[in-house]
């Protein structure tokens, strides 16, 4: 069709589709680089915002996972450091035992030294056992028991970790005042074995927190990793390439000058018809 008409400018229909295409392209470059993102909404690519969704919620989950395996190791640590300072009473209880055993060399007036030392340092276990806690959870007083670690991303058995912790009171370790004393020697000769079983059983208890430990902090080693893997695989379905991008937007701002100054042109085509008449 001739330019030379005034009712439908044909010319001046394509500038602006032109034009208008352009600017689509441009604005789309511009919310890309000023996000970051080539993947914001679904209209941006349906698949692969769908498989971006399920990999951030996968990645958070493993993040907080991260969190919850080290905050396990915390409370463990807390109960190790607890059950250390009993090991260390019990350790010293024994020699008390063994001490006032001998009684040969003791007289009575050690023998009540002996026990009093003795019955402070029970005081001092109960005491430990019944305050160590991990904010308001009791870690030692023997109600921790059966604990679930959440330490995966999904609602599978095989992501949570079971944990108990035994009871490490005088009673529980079977050293507890009016059970054992050192005020006689043939009392002492019996508090030697208890103390040394109660020591038996401490130690069992820390191997078996040591053990949770070290499972911990492995799980939130591997699940570090696999943060980052899945972190980097969902930066590779909607980060921007920001060189690519760069390159179409500055061709789109010269194709928007043009495009304009095309326009322009094509709009003052039919007033060459003036100069037909």
């Amino acid at each position: 069709m001739s330019s030379l008409v005034v009712n439908t400018n044909l010319s001046a229909i394509n500038a602006y589709n032109n034009l208008n295409a352009t600017d689509t392209q441009m604005s789309k470059a511009i919310q890309q680089l000023s996000s970051g993102l080539a993947v914001q909404t679904a209209a941006d690519g349906p698949a692969a915002y769908v498989q971006s969704q399920a990999l951030q919620s996968q990645s958070n989950g493993y993040q907080q996972a991260i969190s919850n395996a080290q905050d396990g190791v915390s409370l463990v640590q807390t109960a190790s450091g607890a059950l250390n300072q009993i090991s260390s009473i019990l350790q010293t209880m024994n020699q008390l035992a063994i001490s006032s055993a001998n009684g040969a060399t003791n007289d009575s007036t050690s023998l009540a030294a002996n026990q009093q030392e003795f019955s402070a340092l029970q005081s001092d276990i109960n005491q430990i056992a019944g305050t160590t806690s991990y904010g308001t959870t009791n870690l030692l007083d023997g109600t921790f028991s059966s604990q679930s670690l959440q330490v995966g991303a999904f609602n599978f058995t095989s992501q949570q970790i079971t944990l108990s912790i035994g009871g490490a009171s005088a009673g529980a370790l079977g050293v507890a005042a009016g059970t054992v004393s050192v005020d006689t020697a043939s009392h002492a000769q019996s508090a030697i074995s208890a103390v040394q079983s109660a020591i038996a059983s401490v130690d069992s208890i820390e191997a078996s927190v040591g053990a949770i430990q070290n499972e911990l902090q492995a799980i939130a080693a591997n699940l570090t990793v696999g943060q980052q893997n899945l972190s980097a695989a969902n930066a590779q379905l909607v980060d921007v390439n920001m060189a690519q991008t760069m390159t179409t937007f500055s061709t789109d701002q010269i194709l928007m000058q043009t495009g304009t100054a095309m326009l322009a042109q094509a709009q003052q085509a039919p007033s060459l018809v003036e100069k037909l008449i």
